[in-house]
Order: structure tokens, then C-alpha cells, then sequence
């Protein structure tokens, strides 16, 4: 086959293909075709960065954020991997919650006003495979629907309207997203394209940095590839921008010998190189700890330790970084994981696969401090307890889209697929979000019930500060059984209801009250 027909049959001139550029995949996005150079405006101006940093197997929270408050309920649960009282890191101005001693950088991050730690973050329902569990995080969709594309995606779909035809352009010459480590995902897919690229792995990078060439054997169709590649690095900019842009940086601080270290040192290269890119996403594997999450004369040691280790010293070195270089005034960071683990662990020194989990954002503009309570941990838990959703994990994207990229009310909903509660979590005054405090840390009772336990009856009081006001009825797997009522009220004050539980089989059940940025669990008991 000759040459230029095997590039007309391969690379239609209007499809946006994947190629290789020495050893990674990337994409050139058809900017032959002439009559699609149709130069797009971004939306919004903005030189902020958001890193997404993903937390590949379910993260085990309980182990993470550490309840002090119910320290009892939590060592009865987790005997043969719970941490030593005296060993949990504490954190300024709280006395209830402390962190795995792993996570010292973390520690120095949130007293430094850098880090929120957002409470038992889940959604209705939860999904308990990984691949599923996985899609609904990065789609933003609900457990039961099917969505092909992700929240990020539908964003810089919102940005870049077209994208990619006409693109690279004078506004926005460089890649939308980015992602080091790992093909595009789902997080960056648009609604009919991805709108971002991938860097697979660090050593991928530095070959580009460097302009190597991936050897190619000695035989035709080795040739075409050759070919191929010369193509791609020719014509697609970004490439040529990458390279600018680590050549402007280099030097760096000092960064520990992890995999996701050196993502993240990336990251902030190609940052403070002046890449306009809005979005990069990094990933770290290994925490579906079934087994020896701990080592058992040691529980602050094992697996699970050297994770949050490698997460929590690599964050803090990519903050400290940042500021070194004079960028990170820019940059806002948040970690996910596909789930968490059941509160009880399992006899083989391991947790299983759970529903909600602490997520933390961290950066200088983060309104410091816990969001949200405790998780309510039974005095005998069984190994099907599972920690129910305090915050719907919708409800983080919204409010880092409207409070880090100023995206306005109307396109959130398009983005968020509905409307989701926002939190004040972000200082930024170009958003006008600079003023609004947490307010979350108090253990102030905003729901509960009497009698409780309860045979068939209670009734429910709660207290609204007015607006939209939600409660919802969960069992201990997480499944959503009933919403008790959604109303929207003029004005604040406190209700009750009267609560019919007669359908409901005997044992632990619990009342999530949502009224805008308050969210708060209450566990109740049915008896025969």
C-alpha cells in the first residue's frame, strides 16, 4: 500500500483520530479541512486549573478520617485494623475526627488552611463494582441511568463549543484537558467527542519533552508507522505546545519515587510553563484492600498505610511546588475514589467494598476545615453496614464549577444533567464566593425523631433555614427506600411530621435531612 493512500483510508481529514506521538496516544483533530476553522471563543475567562486526582479501587474512609467522637463503636467494628487512639494525627480546632498517621502531610496541609475534608461523600443507591461504580463518578449520573458522557466533558463542551473543529485557535492553543498516567477517560468525554488528550505515562512525556522518536522495526508496515508519527508530530500544535511549555520550566522541587509523584510533577510543569489547559486528571491504584490492609502487629503499617502515604506526601509536594513556582493561586485540587469500604472489616485483615468515603480539596483558595459529621457507626456492626451518603458526590462538581470556574446556574444544570445543592467550599471573589463560611462543623442536631426506636409511628422534626428542604429514607446498604418529603419553604423554621414505617422490615435505617448547603444523617431503629 502505497503511503498517502494508507493515510486517506486511516485519517479521514474531518475525524478527530487517535495517533501516536512518540509512544503515546494523541489527537489530531482534522485542521486541513478549511471551511471547519471556525474560531471559538471561550466562555468564560479564566486562567484557573482544576487537578482531579482519582483514587483507583475504593478507598477505605473509616481508616482515612478517623472518628474520635465514637472511637468505641469504631474499634468494635474494625478490631483487627482499627488505628491506636493514641496513634490517630489530630487536627487544629478539632477534638472529634482525626487522620491515619500516614497522612502527616495532610495533617499540615488542613492546618495551614489549605485542605477541606468532606464527609462521607457518596450518592443514592451506591454501585459496588468497580467499572460501574467507576462510570457513575465520572458521568455524574445516577446509579440507575446510563450516561456516555462525563461531567468535565460536558463542561468544556459548554467552553468550547464545536471543539475540535477549528481548533487549536489563538484563545485557546493548547489541549482542554489533560490526562498523565492513563488513556482519556470517561471524566473528559463530550457529548459527541472526548475533549481531552492523554500523556499515558511520565516516561512518554519526557520523550516528547526531548523529541524522541519511539523505535519502529524495519518492515513496511513499521515504516507506515514511522510515517504516521512523523504525520501526527507535524501537524498536531498541541504536541508542539507541550514541549514549549516543559522547556520554559527546568527546574522543580524536590518530589517523592511514586507513580503518582511523578504524574503530578507533570502537572505543575506544564502549568507554570503556560499551558491554558483547564483541566488535568492523575490516577493512583491499589486500594481495593480486600486482604492484609494492614500488617496485624501494626495496624498504622501495611498496604493501606504505604498508599496514603505515596497520596498524601505527593500532594503536599505538588502544594509545595506550586508555590515555589509561583503558580498555585491558580490551581484547586480534589481526590475521588469509585467507593469506600463497609464499616465492619472482614476476617482476612481487609475491608470489602463500601459505599461513601471522605474526599478532600485542597489548594490555597479552599475554605479550610471538616464539611459535614461523623459517620454514625451501630454498636454491633455487620458486615453488611455500609456508611450512608451525608453528601451527593454532584454536589462537589457543582460547587467547584460555579465556584472555581464562575460557570453561571443555567449551564451548571446542563452540565450537572439536574440541579444539584452547592457548597460553600472555594474562596474566590471572581465568582463573588469569598464571603461565605463553612459552617459545617458542628455536631447541631437539624433532624431527629421520637419514639426511637419506633414499631410502626414517629414523627420526624426537623429545621429548615428555608428554601429547598429534602429528607430521605436509607438503609444500611445505601439504598434510597423512600424520599418522606421535598418541599421548598419561604422561610426558616422547624416541622414535624408523622412517619408511617410499617412497610419496613426490623433493624437500622437512616433519615437524611438536605436543605441547600446543610446535610446531616440521623440513624433510626425499627423494632418488631
Amino acid at each position: 500500500m502505497k503511503r498517502r493512500k494508507f493515510i486517506q483510508n486511516a485519517f479521514p481529514a474531518t475525524a478527530m483520530i487517535p495517533g501516536l506521538m512518540n509512544g503515546f496516544p494523541m489527537r489530531v483533530l482534522g485542521a486541513e479541512n478549511s471551511f471547519l476553522q471556525t474560531a471559538m471563543m471561550p466562555g468564560i475567562d479564566t486562567d484557573k486549573v482544576l487537578v482531579i486526582v482519582q483514587l483507583s479501587g475504593g478507598n477505605d474512609g473509616l481508616n482515612n478520617v478517623i472518628p474520635i467522637s465514637t472511637y468505641g463503636d469504631y474499634v468494635n467494628a474494625r478490631k483487627n485494623i482499627a488505628i491506636p487512639e493514641n496513634k490517630i494525627l489530630r487536627l487544629d480546632g478539632i477534638d472529634r475526627t482525626g487522620l491515619h498517621p500516614a497522612l502527616a502531610p495532610f495533617q499540615q496541609l488542613y492546618n495551614d488552611g489549605k485542605m477541606n475534608i468532606i464527609q462521607a461523600v457518596g450518592y443514592p443507591s451506591p454501585n459496588f463494582s468497580h467499572f460501574r461504580a467507576t462510570d457513575i463518578w465520572m458521568s455524574a449520573s445516577d446509579s440507575n441511568q446510563m450516561v456516555n458522557s462525563g461531567w468535565i466533558g460536558r463542561y468544556l463542551d459548554q467552553e468550547f463549543p464545536g471543539f475540535p473543529n477549528g481548533y487549536p485557535t489563538t484563545e485557546m492553543p493548547d489541549p482542554l484537558a489533560l490526562q498523565v498516567g492513563a488513556i482519556t477517560s470517561l471524566t473528559c468525554q463530550g457529548p459527541s467527542v472526548s475533549m481531552g488528550m492523554s500523556l499515558t505515562d511520565p516516561a512518554s512525556f519526557y520523550k516528547l519533552v526531548d523529541n524522541q522518536v519511539d523505535d519502529t522495526p524495519n518492515t513496511p508496515m513499521g515504516n507506515e508507522l514511522k510515517f504516521v508519527r512523523q504525520i501526527a508530530r507535524q501537524t498536531n500544535k498541541y504536541g508542539d505546545r507541550i514541549r514549549q511549555a516543559a522547556a520554559a520550566v527546568p527546574t522543580q522541587g524536590t518530589y517523592p519515587n511514586n507513580p503518582l509523584a511523578a504524574q503530578l510533577k507533570i502537572v505543575a510543569r506544564l502549568i507554570k510553563g503556560g499551558l491554558k489547559t483547564r483541566v488535568y486528571m492523575v490516577s493512583y491504584g491499589g486500594f481495593d484492600t480486600h486482604a492484609n490492609q494492614v500488617v496485624a502487629s501494626d495496624t498504622t503499617t501495611g498496604n493501606h498505610a504505604n498508599l496514603l502515604n505515596n497520596v498524601s506526601s505527593s500532594i503536599k509536594a505538588f502544594m509545595d511546588d506550586l508555590k515555589g513556582l509561583g503558580v498555585d493561586d491558580r490551581v484547586l485540587g480534589m481526590t475521588f475514589s469509585e467507593f469506600g469500604r463497609r464499616i465492619k472489616s472482614n476476617a482476612s485483615i481487609g475491608t470489602d467494598h463500601g459505599s461513601s468515603a471522605p474526599l478532600y480539596l485542597f489548594g490555597k483558595h479552599v475554605m479550610g476545615g471538616i464539611t459535614g459529621n461523623n459517620p454514625f457507626i451501630p454498636a454491633n456492626s455487620t458486615v453488611g453496614d455500609n456508611i450512608p451518603y451525608q453528601y451527593d458526590f454532584r454536589s462537589i462538581y457543582a460547587s467547584v464549577l460555579q465556584q472555581w470556574f464562575c460557570v453561571p446556574d443555567t449551564t451548571l444544570q446542563q452540565v450537572m444533567l439536574k440541579n444539584f445543592q452547592s457548597l460553600p467550599l472555594i474562596n474566590n471573589p471572581k465568582c463573588g464566593t469569598n464571603n461565605r463560611p463553612p459552617n459545617f462543623s458542628d455536631e447541631k442536631l437539624l433532624v431527629f425523631n421520637y419514639p426511637n426506636p419506633f414499631s410502626t409511628y414517629t414523627k420526624i422534626t426537623y429545621r429548615t433555614k428555608g428554601g429547598h428542604t429534602l429528607l430521605q429514607l436509607i438503609d444500611t446498604s445505601g439504598r434510597l427506600l423512600k424520599v418522606i418529603l421535598e418541599r421548598t419553604y419561604s422561610s426558616e423554621g422547624q416541622h414535624t411530621i408523622e412517619f408511617n414505617g410499617d412497610f419496613l422490615p426490623a433493624g437500622i435505617y437512616y433519615i437524611r435531612l438536605q436543605n441547600g448547603p446543610i446535610q446531616q444523617v440521623r440513624a433510626v431503629m425499627k423494632v418488631s
